[in-house]
């Protein structure tokens, strides 16, 4: 398989599109969630930080497509949708029934760790409205055929919510692909999502489709191996990296997939870490990034989503594998440098770095 080809700018409405839940973030900032007095409130969600990441540091056009209950907490996420940049008009309503029994928003409590402290997340969203969206509350043959996307991006934290998610996940996929939409997925696995006996097999089930109906996949190997139960070739050589191994197995198990790539993060405490990826294309060697060794941290969370807005901008842009991988790379170093799910990084940052300098004073 060859690079897919990307639909031209000009023939469609949006660049990207993002399939996802968006919570309301409460940051109690340098203290813990169980002592704090005030929290700061940013909006979030695996998805949709690559859609927000695209619009505000790279300039492109993104819209989200998930569901908010029609209420003032509802209301403040959208208003935090389109201040970052991105477009609101695919949102699914929901009626408030005034105490929440029959849908809410959803609430995101995390703390950001600090040394020897852990991040920590405290999600509280069940019976969110994002996680009753039916495949059939949006026009996907509209939004892909008629309006136009070039970029579609879910993963596995909105297919995880319930099976109506994952359900809803799969149809997107399918109409973006018949559309010519590339389909990005990010399995960005969540523990807290996968509980049950019958978990097990149903995060095999839901990861199996999500990479069976995808162009590109971003996840770990335990993703793949443990999650999957995707084994590598046989004969595979001894000095193949265990991520080409699996790499290689993914592809193989997937011909619809043209590319998996993956994030990688040593830690040495919540405010350093090592922070690189590795991207490997089908027929074409393994790229591995820029290491950013002992990167200072102030909020992990959005790494990885800034690594996927990275790399979907840099192959939008028609830059070569390597460069793309450079830019997501980038991108996730420098959203980790400030707080909030968000990036906060702009476009002449983000190329400062890929250009190869450092975090010289700029006057």
């Amino acid at each position: 398989m060859s690079r897919p080809v990307i639909r031209p700018a000009q023939d469609c409405r949006f660049d990207a599109v993002s399939l996802g839940e968006v919570m309301l973030r409460l940051d109690p900032g340098e203290g813990r969630i169980r002592s704090a007095r005030t929290f700061a409130v940013w909006e979030g969600g695996g998805e949709y930080n690559a859609a927000r990441g695209l619009s505000r540091t790279f300039g492109q056009r993104t819209a989200v497509a998930t569901a908010l209950v029609d209420n003032e907490i509802g209301r403040l996420a959208e208003n935090l949708i389109l201040a970052g940049g991105v477009d609101a008009s695919l949102i699914v309503w929901r009626d408030f029934d005034g105490v929440g029994r029959q849908a809410r928003n959803a609430l995101n409590f995390t703390e950001r760790g600090f040394g020897l402290r852990g991040a920590m997340g405290v999600s509280d969203r069940g019976h969110s409205a994002a996680s009753m969206l039916q495949p059939a509350e949006i026009d996907w043959d509209h939004l892909f055929g008629t309006l136009g996307v070039r970029w579609l991006h879910t993963g596995g934290i909105f297919a995880g919510l319930s099976e109506s998610t994952a359900h809803t996940a799969f149809a997107a996929m399918e109409s973006a692909r018949k559309h010519g939409t590339m389909v990005s997925v990010d399995l960005n696995y969540r523990p807290s999502l996968w509980h049950g006996q019958s978990a097990q097999k149903r995060v095999r089930d839901v990861f199996t489709g999500l990479c069976a109906g995808a162009d590109i996949v971003i996840g770990g190997p335990t993703d793949f191996t443990q999650r999957m139960g995707i084994v590598t070739p046989p004969g595979m050589p001894e000095e193949v990296a265990e991520r080409d191994a699996v790499a290689a197995a993914v592809l193989e198990r997937f011909p619809n997939l043209w590319l998996v790539a993956s994030t990688r993060r040593k830690v040495h405490s919540a405010s350093v870490n090592d922070w690189s990826a590795v991207a490997t294309a089908r027929n074409a060697p393994t790229i591995v990034s820029t290491d950013y060794e002992r990167l200072e941290i102030l909020d992990r969370v959005g790494g990885g989503d800034g690594f996927v807005a990275g790399l979907i901008y840099g192959l939008l842009k028609g830059h070569e594998l390597a460069r793309a991988v450079e830019y997501g790379t980038a991108h996730g170093a420098l959203a980790m440098t400030t707080p909030g799910d968000n990036s906060m990084a702009t476009l002449s940052e983000v190329e400062a770095l890929v250009s190869g300098q450092g975090a010289h004073v700029q006057r």
